[in-house]
């Protein structure tokens, strides 16, 4: 019998696709759990649909996000901190600092997302990555400045 498979599953196929399992196997574990539906001409244009769309939305996501990556390029963002003697920090710029500056900013990224090459720890200007979708990724300078 084919299925068309709503799941991954081990050892038979990954998500959306069609496999080919015998009777018994798809009619009672596959289907009453959910994992497959049968692979009839309406499921398969459903399924066709479906992918689609999601292709669509995810294509429509990108965009934005490019468009925010844009818009980090050309951004600095400045950080008013306590320093000593020879412009050293107490303490360090953390990627929480980063992103509340940002949603002050009006654009509101998660910090996990934030990331630089060695910690912050005394005044100047730095360029920090952030990781925006899995294909896109931008740099935005980070001046950080006596307060």
């Amino acid at each position: 019998m084919k299925v068309i498979l709503k799941e991954d599953v081990k050892s038979i196929g990954s998500m959306g696709q069609i496999a080919d399992v015998s009777d018994g196997f798809a009619r009672n574990y596959l289907v009453p759990r959910g994992l497959a539906v049968e692979a009839n001409v309406k499921n398969i244009r459903s399924l066709e649909h479906e992918k689609k769309v999601i292709q669509e939305k995810a294509r429509k996501v990108k965009n934005s996000v490019q468009d925010l990556a844009n818009r980090l390029a050309n951004m600095t963002v400045v950080i008013k901190t306590k320093a000593g003697e020879e412009g050293k920090l107490f303490g360090s710029v953390t990627t929480m600092d980063i992103a509340e500056q940002l949603k002050n900013q009006g654009i509101e990224i998660d910090k996990k997302k934030i990331s630089f090459d060695e910690p912050i720890k005394r005044l100047g200007t730095y360029a920090v990555n952030l990781k925006l979708h899995s294909e896109i990724a931008a740099k935005v300078n980070v001046q950080v400045i006596e307060e």
